[in-house]
């Protein structure tokens, strides 16, 4: 699947160069002409955005304040402006790189690669996959099958555990600690019921596989590969 690009400049002809040059190296875009329309259009399917500064409605750098706020997406500034400050105020307000005007379009594509390489390898560490299930500790969510998986603070946490450690047993003890961090609501029937509606939950979303095994007197684990 192709990124998407969102690329937030009000000059139309910069723009227009912008995304036919992405379009020919590959890339989808979408285009938005001043910052409240490029906050507008953006959401969870952007993998970049390259933003001017320059621009009417909102300014590049309340956008990026903005952006930040929200999305872990990759910012990279486009602009005429030179000043090595300007430069280290963008930084810290988080945009991730910076090119200026007039650029170079191979430098740019260049730019953009690292970027995403980037991004994918901070997404895929922050992913945990097993069997049909897949665990975002980004963005909290979980998928069997692809199906997004309504869980509990609790359970979701559980289920983490568990997937960071799928080679050991997780302990009672270690279990109460991490997920329930020290309550002292936390005790064997807790444990035991949240255990039971995510087994529950799982079995409903993937009938034939078995996700938590029981390891007697010990705690639980995930189930071992066959």
């Amino acid at each position: 699947m192709s990124n998407k690009i969102l690329i937030i400049e009000d000059d139309v002809g910069i723009n227009d160069m912008l995304m036919i040059l992405l379009r020919q190296n590959g890339y989808n875009t979408i285009s938005a002409y001043s910052g409240t329309e490029g906050l507008l259009v953006n959401g969870s399917g952007i993998d970049l955005i390259l933003l001017d500064l320059m621009l009417p409605g909102k300014s590049g750098e309340e956008v990026i304040s903005e952006l930040k706020a929200k999305y872990n997406v990759p910012v990279i500034v486009i602009s005429a402006v030179h000043e090595v400050g300007k430069k280290v105020e963008l930084f810290e307000l988080g945009a991730d790189d910076y090119v200026t005007k007039p650029f170079n379009n191979d430098e740019l594509l260049a730019r953009i690669a690292a970027r995403l390489r980037k991004s994918n390898e901070r997404a895929a560490a922050e992913q945990l996959t097993y069997k049909n299930l897949v665990l975002n500790k980004n963005d909290f969510s979980v998928t069997v099958k692809g199906r997004n998986l309504e869980l509990s603070k609790h359970e979701f946490a559980l289920l983490k555990l568990l997937m960071d450690n799928p080679d050991r047993t997780c302990t009672k003890s270690m279990i109460y600690d991490i997920v329930w961090d020290y309550e002292n609501s936390a005790d064997d029937n807790t444990l035991n019921v949240h255990i039971s509606k995510l087994r529950k939950k799982l079995k409903e979303f993937d009938p034939d596989e078995e996700y938590i095994e029981t390891v007697w007197g010990i705690g639980y684990r995930l189930k071992k590969l066959s």
